[in-house]
């Protein structure tokens, strides 16, 4: 046991060390920053506007344009235009075209009475790319518009408008018999970013423990371990270590996660701002039981997959045959991470279920199933007991390739001689 402990801290503190370990510690709160914040200083458009309409219109229509656009602002109260109307003319537009070319002006809005028949203006600018300022003069032309058809039938705009009042569906997820307050979006942002983190962390430190395996069999050091311990122990050392070092690097982006999400009101990201990204996209609540799920099949997936990928590294001579023998695992984990918006959308079909119980994938599917639907504990509980035992088994197969791998150099073996040293071990 000691030995195995000895492993473990040359792992751990080898990997804390290094400081890439410490750029991807300040990445993981910039990305999650990114998700909280984006979306709102997005939608600001970049400050304000100054635009111009051209007016051809003869009933006024220019006019109303024009304070309409003044006066629009963003979902989180900034205003996008600064607009002037100017009588259309001759020229009128070559002018305004050499405004916009020296950088005075952003663009023009060109209105005729042809507008409320056919329903077509023309916006010229530097920029046409920019969503926030297209969508705001769509969405104020089609309501002037709109009303102003309305008006020519003898219909009042007004009661139209109450009318057309649009339905706020109101979502509540039910778990444990009662109704919580996770909405429909959250319960998405949940599973949508567990199922990332998940396969992510899995994945690159799956991949670590096989780099270290293959540096210390290419660089000759494995010789010098195995002599003073048993290569079953070095593999376990491994794991233990990097699992640690992954665990302390979780605690570091929660602690980073929970300030940010504290300080999001006073820092203006959670305001009315981000379209409809802010309708897919919000902080969900994480619950101690979600929690406990998430590390469960975080630990399980990475100590699955870690073993195997430490067996792709005993049985390569290479960085190169090592990135052709990790494609097989890789894509037993990519399985459920592509299948991860049927699983949301459906957590209960068939295709959810049997993924959640194949251990090679459930480590992400089980966990996107818990937070998108209402699971009973009966069931995690059976897939967690399928994992485990895969883990002992994958563990078994992969330690005794790796007692045989560590110490071979050469061609990569085969699939017949593989089983072969499983048989041998």
């Amino acid at each position: 046991m000691g030995k195995i402990l000895a492993v473990v801290r040359r792992e751990f503190v080898e990997r804390v060390r290094r400081k890439w370990f410490w750029v991807m510690a300040l990445l993981g709160p910039v990305f999650f920053g990114a998700i909280i914040f984006l979306p709102s200083l997005m939608m600001r458009g970049g400050g304000l506007k100054d635009i111009v309409v051209v007016d051809g219109t003869t009933k006024g229509l220019g006019e109303r344009v024009t304070a309409a656009l003044d006066r629009a602002v963003t979902p989180d109260s900034h205003r996008v235009f600064h607009a002037v109307r100017v009588p259309a003319g001759d020229r009128v537009i070559d002018s305004l075209t050499a405004e916009v070319e020296a950088k005075r002006l952003e663009g023009f809005l060109i209105l005729t009475d042809a507008l409320v028949d056919s329903g077509r203006a023309d916006y010229q600018a530097s920029n046409v790319s920019s969503f926030t300022a297209i969508e705001t003069i769509e969405r104020n032309l089609t309501q002037i518009v709109f009303a102003t058809r309305l008006e020519r039938e003898g219909v009042n705009p007004t009661l139209v408008t109450r009318a057309r009042l649009p339905v706020a569906l109101g979502t509540q997820k039910i778990a444990g018999g009662r109704a919580t307050k996770e909405s429909a979006a959250q319960s998405f942002s949940l599973a949508y970013f567990m199922a990332i983190i998940l396969y992510t962390a899995i994945l690159i430190y799956g991949i670590n423990v096989m780099s270290s395996v293959l540096e210390e069999k290419t660089t000759r050091i494995v010789e010098v371990l195995v002599s003073s311990l048993r290569p079953f122990q070095l593999m376990l050392g491994k794991l233990i270590g990097v699992g640690a070092v992954s665990i302390f690097q979780f605690l570091i982006w929660a602690v980073s996660a929970r300030y940010l999400i504290s300080t999001r009101g006073h820092l203006g990201g959670g305001g009315r701002g981000g379209g409809d990204a802010g309708q897919v996209f919000q902080i969900p609540h994480v619950t101690l039981a979600t929690t406990a799920v998430f590390v469960a099949y975080f630990l399980g997936g990475f100590f699955l997959y870690s073993a195997m990928f430490a067996a792709v590294g005993a049985i390569s001579s290479n960085e190169q045959e090592a990135r052709q023998a990790q494609q097989p695992v890789s894509v037993l984990l990519m399985v459920s991470f592509f299948a991860m918006f049927a699983m949301i959308n459906d957590p209960n079909s068939p295709l959810a279920v049997t993924l959640s119980l194949i251990p090679f994938s459930a480590p992400i599917a089980m966990p996107v199933r818990w937070a998108a639907g209402n699971l009973p504990v009966s069931e995690v509980a059976l897939s967690l007991a399928i994992l485990l035992a895969a883990i002992v088994a994958v563990t078994w197969v992969a330690a005794r390739i790796y007692r045989v791998g560590i110490l071979m150099t050469g061609k990569r073996p085969n699939i017949k001689e593989l089983v072969r040293w499983v048989r041998a071990a």
